[in-house]
């Protein structure tokens, strides 16, 4: 349903913290032309935890209206309580969203069946399709194989993105869930890796800034021009480290910034990222080619 180069959106703001939507739908226009094959809107790249509800809705709505079809768009729907991810993937099929992206219950420490249950109330609530997104390093849970694939049963499940960057995982999730099930990696530097044990795409970071070259190397490896594909990535790694050198999405803003896509301005508790890190982000992207 959904493969490729996928990216985990940034939320632009004004000087003041407030949205700027304009500067968002400038930088879906650009990922377009760049040959971005999916946008998420309102995750944790988006800086979801310190939206308003009002303004979760603007940005996933902006994201579609910016989109016009062209490119599906995976809204953001996850929260720590059922109740609310409900509503929140049932606003996002509202506005016309090809799938949700529901991250497992952050900070409550649900059992299995705690995961299960959460996840088919929501699939059971609203006729849209779903992507289970597993980040056990934020939500502190790791959605088992075993629960997964009884979760891959529902039809509106369709699919996961994979923050473990274990890549014995895919192989046990293909044989689980099937190869339809779509396996986005969601973890830049193992999208390579990740295409080879079976997936199918990755929601990036990195695409925020190196559109172009991410679609460039996944459609190296679909191509079977894996050298070109491994060439590619080389060339992205030190982007990769310097992406995530502090906590992002801190110094992929600062990136985009550089690039006169968005300001560099996160919302607390992120604070500005540091000189050493500012260093290292220029240095990465000036040798990657996207500084001059």
């Amino acid at each position: 349903m959904f493969r490729g180069s996928l990216v985990a959106l940034i939320t632009p703001m004004q000087a003041d913290g407030a949205l700027d939507l304009k500067a968002f739908a400038d930088l879906v226009e650009w990922q377009v032309a760049e040959g971005t094959q999916g946008f998420i809107p309102v995750g944790t790249t988006g800086e979801s935890p310190t939206l308003s509800h009002e303004e979760h809705h603007k940005v996933v709505r902006a994201c579609i209206q910016a989109a016009r079809g062209r490119v599906p768009v995976i809204a953001g729907t996850g929260s720590n309580s059922t109740a609310e991810a409900v509503d929140l993937t049932r606003h996002a099929k509202q506005d016309g969203a090809d799938a949700a992206l529901v991250v497992t219950p952050y900070y409550n420490k649900p059992t299995q069946e705690g995961l299960y249950r959460h996840y088919m109330a929501i699939a059971d609530a609203v006729e849209l399709p779903i992507i289970i997104y597993n980040i056990p390093g934020r939500s502190v849970v790791d959605m088992s194989v075993e629960t997964m694939a009884r979760l891959a049963k529902h039809p509106n499940i369709v699919g996961v993105k994979d923050a473990t960057a274990n890549l014995t995982r895919p192989l046990h999730t293909r044989l689980a869930c099937g190869p339809d099930f779509c396996q986005l990696s969601g973890e830049d530097h193992t999208a390579v890796s990740y295409l080879a044990a079976g997936g199918h795409g990755c929601i990036s970071v990195t695409a925020n800034i190196a559109p172009r070259l991410c679609r460039h190397m996944h459609d190296a490896w679909a191509e079977g021009r894996v050298q070109d594909a491994i060439t590619i990535q080389d060339r992205l790694v030190p982007v990769h480290d310097a992406m995530f050198c502090e906590t992002s999405p801190g110094p992929v803003k600062h990136a985009a910034s550089l690039l006169g896509k968005a300001r560099d301005l996160c919302r607390l508790p992120m604070a500005p990222v540091a000189e050493s890190t500012k260093l290292r982000v220029r240095e990465a992207m000036t040798g990657a080619g996207l500084l001059n």
